[in-house]
């Protein structure tokens, strides 16, 4: 009995990761078996910055409530353990907004913070 082969279905299986790699340099682009892995190393990537992007974002709200805070005269441990002893229930992504966008509320929120030092 001869072989069956459902070529059609390969090429396009090919094909489809071929137009995925279009935009790479050189072979990564054209020839199959360097593309494929260039595709899976992309998605690896991908799958693993998506987790990672949230890490990256807090760090950058760290710095700059940081910042903010060093010109108030805290440093951001201080700062943080000042709001959770004063029961301000405020979470770090808005208090970067607020230290970036409003500075007169950031103080505001500092102020109250360092009422819990008294």
């Amino acid at each position: 009995m001869p072989r069956s082969v459902n070529h059609a279905a390969s090429r396009e299986r090919r094909r489809k990761i071929l137009k995925l790699t279009k935009g790479n340099f050189g072979r990564r682009r054209n020839v199959w078996t360097v593309a494929k892995n260039t595709w899976e190393k992309g998605q690896q990537y991908a799958f693993r910055d998506r987790r990672k992007k949230k890490s990256n974002f807090r760090a950058l709200w760290i710095q700059r409530i940081n910042a903010a805070a060093r010109l108030e005269g805290l440093s951001y441990s201080k700062l943080m353990g000042l709001v959770a002893k004063q029961g301000i229930q405020i979470n770090r992504k808005v208090l970067a907004d607020l230290a970036v966008n409003h500075p007169e509320a950031f103080k505001a929120v500092v102020n109250k913070a360092k009422e819990a030092a008294k």
